[in-house]
């Protein structure tokens, strides 16, 4: 919804090849190649003199010290130096962020495909009608997308995304009651649309046409509120879903004409703005790069200043290029699979979270008595909290876990313990928000509050605390855990946010606030990926 400028969101890291476009256009006449990140430079020939080469290696050796370069040519820009990890970190500490900093170059596609699925939960909870019916009303336009993408050279499936992200294929939608913010088809700003777009908009005439459509409307004269509607559509073009789609196009052309002719960044600029992005990549201090490198990029000790812009933006515009990733996926999905899409829909509205979709309680193992508990412990299914390696990477077991034990005739203990990969996501979580705290005061505290459960124990639960989930708990498969959320004065809750969002980039956890706590659930591939924590930890079976 272009309000900095329009907003979008995919993951394209190289550009298509096009024709040259007309004159005058905002974008640039040929579609370029983005530059190679690496090292500026041209070739030198060596001297004849071994002394005048000797102080030129010296040289050399003193300018790599002191900073490296990016990009290529007249573009090359100063790359910041890379801080190191604070001197007490542990060796637990370094191996829980040596996973959560995953290389993009050497992984973009997948991490890219692990970032649209761990951010698509909202695609499907929050638009009206669920997936399936927003997909319907998106499918729709797609002759019209094909069109206009065909017209203007663009990708009909990133229209189609962008447009299932904004308006869930609803061409009247505003985005709050302030018709000058964002309208139509793909939520374009008044502002943006008249200044940048080249859009008709009439504000004054367009606020009151929309309320006679309204009060038209709710008198059920529906013949009246269409006359309406396109009149509307003559004087204020973004409620025009061909011409809202056009001008989509042309922002997304004329941001690839700032961002080194990248679709991936001129569709995250959509949302963000091109001079945020652009404020971010030089925070990151890569030059322009693919968006996957620059996300991945972002952190607390090695890019502090990269870490404050993100969240100066706090309006979820980091994550936009996976969500229009993830409406694509929904968007093709509904073409080709729409019992999986059905499916889909289904589980990712249960909770307020994916973790149903992660652990599926129809095909996940849950344990339904103490005696199912007692047997998953000693076949090693479940782990005990350690709380030695807990304390040391600034964990803590809240007291009042398992409190209910004593009723189901168990010792609390029982109810203080996680599968081997919920536990090494716990840990990881643990020893990265303490490293990247590093030796700063107040020291970071979390309090692990609850754990695994059976089904009496959540059954008693149920019935006494609100909290506590109608539908079967992802506490009884062994994967879930709550974390409070009362924090240290300091960095401690923005260094934990960073942590969960990195593992929910990884797609390793689901994860939702609630009132007191911070409730999350691991995926079963942590075992596998988290792996190097226990061992780390000593905890590996």
């Amino acid at each position: 919804m272009p309000d900095r400028l329009p907003r979008p969101a995919r993951t394209r890291s190289s550009p298509r090849r096009r024709p040259a476009g007309p004159a005058g256009s905002s974008g640039p006449a040929r579609r370029r190649r983005p530059r190679p990140h690496g090292v500026s430079g041209g070739v030198r020939r060596d001297p004849p003199w071994l002394v005048i080469a000797g102080i030129l290696a010296v040289l050399l050796a003193l300018v790599l010290l002191i900073s490296s370069c990016g990009g290529n040519g007249d573009d090359a820009e100063k790359r910041a130096v890379v801080p190191a990890d604070p001197g007490s970190t542990s060796p637990l500490g370094r191996t829980a962020l040596r996973i959560l900093r995953a290389d993009p170059e050497k992984q973009e596609a997948d991490l890219t495909r692990r970032a649209e699925a761990g951010f698509a939960n909202p695609l499907y909870r929050l638009v009206p009608g669920g997936a399936v019916a927003s997909a319907q009303r998106v499918a729709a336009f797609r002759p019209l997308i094909e069109k206009v993408a065909k017209d203007t050279d663009e990708d009909p499936d990133v229209l189609e995304g962008i447009v299932y992200l904004e308006s869930a294929g609803r061409p009247e939608v505003l985005a709050s009651g302030d018709i000058a913010g964002a309208a139509g088809l793909t939520q374009i700003v008044a502002g943006t649309g008249t200044q940048l777009l080249g859009m008709k908009v009439d504000l004054a005439r367009s606020k009151a046409l929309t309320g006679r459509i309204a009060r038209e409307t709710r008198r059920n004269r529906t013949t009246e509120a269409d006359r309406l509607r396109a009149a509307r559509a003559r004087i204020d073009e973004r409620f025009d879903p061909e011409k809202s789609l056009r001008a989509t196009a042309k922002y997304l052309d004329f941001a690839r004409g700032k961002l080194d002719d990248r679709d991936d960044l001129a569709v995250a600029s959509y949302h963000m703005g091109v001079g945020n992005l652009q404020n971010l990549m030089t925070a990151v201090g890569q030059g322009t790069t693919s968006y996957a490198r620059m996300y991945f990029s972002i952190d607390p000790r090695r890019t502090p200043d990269a870490m404050a812009q993100a969240l100066k933006l706090s309006d979820d515009s980091t994550t936009y290029l996976w969500r229009v990733g993830a409406a694509e996926r929904i968007m093709k999905l509904y073409r080709d699979d729409r019992p999986a899409l059905v499916r889909e829909n289904e589980l990712q509205n249960r909770k307020a979270s994916s973790e149903d979709v992660l652990h599926p309680v129809e095909s996940t193992t849950t344990f339904d008595d103490p005696s199912d508990l007692a047997d998953a412990e000693r076949s090693g299914a479940v782990e005990g909290l350690p709380r030695a390696a807990m304390k040391a990477n600034g964990m803590a077991i809240d007291p009042a876990m398992g409190e209910l034990a004593p009723r189901l005739k168990q010792n609390k203990r029982r109810y203080r313990a996680l599968r081997p990969g919920a536990l090494a996501g716990l840990l990881t979580i643990g020893a990265a928000v303490k490293a990247l705290n590093g030796d700063a005061k107040p020291a970071t505290k979390l309090v692990v509050t609850s754990s695994v459960r059976d089904k009496d124990y959540q059954a008693m639960l149920g019935a006494e605390n609100v909290q506590a989930t109608k539908a079967l708990s992802q506490h009884t498969t062994g994967w879930a855990m709550d974390i409070s959320r009362s924090y240290p004065k300091g960095d401690t809750a923005q260094l934990f946010q960073w942590t969960l969002s990195r593992l929910q980039a990884l797609d390793l956890i689901a994860w939702v606030r609630e009132p007191t706590a911070i409730h999350l659930t691991f995926s079963s591939a942590a075992t596998k990926e988290l792996a190097p924590v226990l061992r780390q930890a000593g905890l590996a079976k």
